[in-house]
């Protein structure tokens, strides 16, 4: 196995990173899937993985499960749901006013 150069990125203010394209390719990530970040002895990992850890119930985990799970659904679902989304929404609007 050949020894790759290491690439350098730099934090931005929000603490962002841009995984560059051939890393992405390499660990076969694309837009939309869910990555699980970690940190082993200092060293901060970033794995793929296509479902989330039965039990989390954090928003990221819910925002990442439902992004991954409407990637896939057909159109005429991914509108309906964003329908019934903005039908939340103004609901909740009306009830605070």
């Amino acid at each position: 196995m050949s020894k790759e150069k290491p690439i350098y990125k730099i934090l931005d203010g929000k603490g962002r990173v841009l995984i560059p394209k051939e890393l992405r390719t390499a660990a076969e990530m694309d837009y939309g899937d869910i990555v699980r970040l970690g940190i082993q002895k200092g060293v901060v990992t970033t794995k793929k993985v296509d479902i989330i850890e039965v039990g989390d119930q954090s928003p990221e985990a819910v925002e990442a499960f439902i992004r991954a799970a409407i990637k896939d659904m057909p159109e005429e679902t991914q509108i309906a749901i964003a329908a019934h989304i903005l039908e939340l929404v103004e609901r909740r609007k009306g009830i605070r006013k």
